[in-house]
C-alpha cells in the first residue's frame, strides 16, 4: 500500500509541472499525478507504483511517498484529506489507570487526543466523517467499540497543549477562572495541592507560564467528567512541581479515564501505568502502537524497535551513558566568578564561587524563581549584578528563555549565516520559506538554538532549550550542543527542568536552591553526583537509573528504594 502525502504550503509550480512530466506512470497514459482545482498536484495513491522519482524531483521537500503494510489500510482512524497526514490505530484508554502517550512530533498524538476528546470526527481514510456503525465496525471487539457508542454523551475534561492562548480568551483573576471551573467543588483542595494560593487573586493575564499551566491544569482536574486528558502538563514548570502536577492527576484515574501526551519521560514514567508509543515518519503518517507497560514502553521508545510489533522505527538506540567526575580542577579555567548577588524589590540572588572550562556543559537546575535565568542573564552581560566579580571578558552568545520575534522574519533571513550541515542537523530545512510569526513554539526553539550556536562565542548560554521539543529532538539537541563545543573548544551553560536532558547533557551541574519569589543562591559548579543529591535532596526526591538503558527514573515516595537511598543519603545513582 501507498500513502502518499503532499505539503501543499510547501509545493511550488515548477516542482508540480516536474513531477507530473516526469512521472513513469503518467508516461503510459495513465493518470497517477495530475493537476488539482487548486493548481497543486494530487498523487492517485493506487497508481503510484514507488519509483520516488516525484520525491526527487520536488526540491523543497514537499512530497513523501512510502510503502506501508496493505493490513494497515483498513485500520486507518483519520486522514486529513487526500494526500493528507493519515493516522492508523488509537490508543485505548483504561479506567482505573493512565494512559501516557509517546512520540514525535508530527505522529498525531494531539489528533488522537482530540479524536478521543470528540473535538475530531474520525473519517476513518474517507472523505466524509464515519458513521456510528462504521466506527462500531472498525472498533468491534475492542475496548474502543463501547467508548465511540456513546461519545457524544460522554463528559470530558481536556487541557490544551497551548496554554499560552488562555490569556486571549478570558479576562479576570485566577480564582475567578476556577471557580467558574469547579463543578465538583474541590477549589481549596486543588489550589492547595498544586500551590496555587499566591497566585489566585492575579489577573491571568499577568501570570507566568508555570502559572498559567497549573491553573489549566486545576481547571481541568476541577471539571466533573469522565474522561480527562492532559496535552503536554509539564510544559514551564520545574521538576518539584511537575512531580507534585503528576501526583495529583494519578488520584482522577482510581474512578476515571486519564489520558496524558507528555515528553518528559521522567514524569511520564512517574505518572503513566501504561503508554502506546506513535511512530512513523512526521507529518506524512502515524502509527498507534500496542498498550504496553510503562518501563517497557518508555525503553521500546528509546531503543526504536517494538519488539511486539516486530517494527524497528530508528536507526540508532538512545543512549544514556554514566559520566565519571570530570577533574576539571587541574585546567585553566575560561571564566571563574565569585560573590554574584542581585537584589531586587521582592527577590534576591547570590551565586556563589566557581568556574567554567572549556569543552565543557554545565547544567543549572532548580526551582522556578529562585534566580537562575537572573544568573545567565548576569554572565551574559544582559543584566547587571550588584557585587561580585568574574575573572575576565569573553564573547557570548545567548539564547533566551522566552522567544518572541520581533519582527515577522523570513526563517532563512533569520538563519542568514548559520551553516547548512546546523541547518540539516536540526531539520529546519522545510521551514526556510516560513516566517517566523508561523513557526510553532518547537520550530522557533530549534531557529533560536541554530542561531546561537552558529555565533562565533567563547561561551553559550540557552535558557531552557528543550521546551516544546520531542524525545527525539531534546536527545538531537543535546547531540549537536556536545559536539559543537567539543569541535570549537569552548564551553556551554544550560538551564533546563527536564532531569533525564540534563543528566544527558552535563558534564558538570549548578543547582539553585533557595525559596521561589523570595530568595536563591546557586551553588557549584559540581560533578554530577554531588551536584544532583544536592539539588535532589533539597527536594526530597530519589532517583535510580534503568538497569536496561541507564535513563533516570524517579522513585516513587515512600518505595523500598526511596527509603534506602534516602538512608544513605544518596539520592541520585551515577
Amino acid at each position: 500500500m501507498r500513502v502518499a502525502v503532499i505539503d501543499k504550503d510547501l509545493v511550488t509550480e515548477e516542482c508540480t509541472r516536474l513531477i507530473i512530466k516526469d512521472c513513469p506512470v503518467n508516461r503510459t497514459g495513465k493518470e497517477c499525478i495530475v493537476l488539482g482545482e487548486d493548481g497543486k498536484p494530487i498523487i492517485n495513491e493506487e497508481l503510484c507504483i514507488g519509483c520516488g522519482i516525484c520525491v526527487k524531483r520536488c526540491p523543497k521537500g514537499a512530497i513523501t511517498i512510502v510503502s506501508l503494510p496493505e493490513e494497515l489500510h483498513k485500520n486507518c482512524l483519520h486522514r486529513y484529506g487526500e494526500n493528507g497526514f493519515a493516522l492508523y490505530k488509537a490508543p485505548i484508554p483504561s479506567k482505573g489507570e493512565v494512559l501516557g502517550i509517546l512520540g514525535q512530533n508530527g505522529t498525531g498524538k494531539s489528533t488522537a487526543i482530540k479524536i478521543l476528546s470528540n473535538q475530531i470526527k474520525p473519517n476513518l481514510g474517507k472523505e466524509r466523517e464515519a458513521t456510528k456503525e462504521e466506527l462500531k465496525k472498525f472498533f468491534a471487539g475492542s475496548e474502543l467499540q463501547s467508548y465511540f457508542e456513546d461519545i457524544d454523551k460522554k463528559k470530558i475534561a481536556y487541557k490544551p497543549q497551548d496554554v499560552d492562548k488562555i490569556p486571549k480568551v478570558f479576562e479576570g483573576t485566577v480564582r475567578e477562572l476556577l471557580k467558574q471551573a469547579d463543578e465538583r467543588g474541590i477549589f481549596e483542595k486543588i489550589t492547595r495541592e498544586l500551590e496555587m494560593l499566591n497566585c489566585l487573586d492575579t489577573s491571568i493575564k499577568e501570570i507566568s507560564g508555570g502559572e498559567l499551566q497549573k491553573t489549566a491544569i486545576a481547571a481541568t482536574i476541577m471539571k466533573d467528567a469522565e474522561v480527562y486528558f492532559f496535552d503536554e502538563p509539564s510544559s514551564y514548570l520545574d521538576v518539584r512541581e511537575r512531580l507534585r502536577i503528576a501526583k495529583t492527576i494519578r488520584k482522577l484515574a482510581k474512578e476515571k479515564l486519564v489520558v496524558l501526551v507528555e515528553h518528559d519521560l521522567i514524569v511520564l514514567d512517574y505518572l503513566a501505568d501504561r503508554v502506546q508509543v506513535f511512530y512513523g515518519k512526521p507529518a506524512a503518517y502515524g502509527i498507534v502502537s500496542f498498550p504496553k507497560s510503562v518501563r517497557l514502553g518508555i525503553n521500546e521508545y528509546l531503543k526504536g524497535y517494538l519488539r511486539e510489533e516486530n517494527i524497528r522505527f530508528r536507526d540508532q538506540p538512545l543512549k544514556f551513558i554514566v559520566k565519571a567526575p570530570t577533574g576539571k580542577g587541574k585546567a585553566t579555567p575560561l571564566i571563574t566568578f565569585e560573590g554574584i548577588k542581585k537584589k531586587f524589590e521582592k527577590f534576591q540572588l547570590e551565586a556563589q564561587k566557581g568556574e567554567i572550562y572549556n569543552k565543557e556543559i554545565v547544567g543549572i537546575l532548580g526551582p522556578n524563581a529562585t534566580g537562575k535565568t537572573t544568573f545567565m542573564k548576569i554572565l551574559a552581560g544582559a543584566l547587571e549584578a550588584d557585587e561580585g566579580s568574574f575573572s575576565r571578558e569573553i564573547k557570548i552568545s545567548y539564547k533566551p528563555q522566552y522567544i518572541k520575534p520581533e519582527e515577522d522574519l523570513l526563517v532563512m533571513l533569520a538563519l542568514k549565516g548559520v551553516s547548512k550541515k546546523l541547518i540539516s542537523k536540526l531539520g529546519l530545512e522545510k521551514l526556510m520559506e516560513k516566517t517566523l510569526f508561523q513557526l510553532s513554539g518547537g520550530e522557533l526553539q530549534r531557529v533560536s538554538i541554530a542561531s546561537c550556536l552558529s555565533k562565533d562565542a567563547d561561551l553559550y548560554l540557552l535558557d531552557e532549550p528543550s521546551a516544546h521539543l520531542d524525545v527525539e529532538q531534546r536527545i538531537n539537541v543535546a547531540d549537536i550542543l556536545r559536539k559543537e563545543i567539543e569541535l570549537k573548544e569552548k564551553a556551554a551553560v544550560v538551564i533546563d527542568h527536564d532531569i533525564m536532558f540534563l543528566d544527558y547533557i552535563s558534564d558538570r551541574l549548578m543547582p539553585f536552591l533557595g525559596e521561589s519569589g523570595k530568595y536563591g543562591v546557586g551553588k557549584g559548579p559540581f560533578d554530577m553526583k554531588e551536584g544532583m543529591n544536592l539539588f535532589l535532596k533539597d527536594l526530597g526526591i530519589t532517583f535510580r537509573r534503568d538497569e536496561e538503558t541507564k535513563r533516570p527514573r524517579a522513585n516513587k515516595e515512600g518505595s523500598v528504594l526511596d527509603r534506602e537511598q534516602k538512608e544513605k543519603g544518596e539520592y541520585y545513582y551515577s
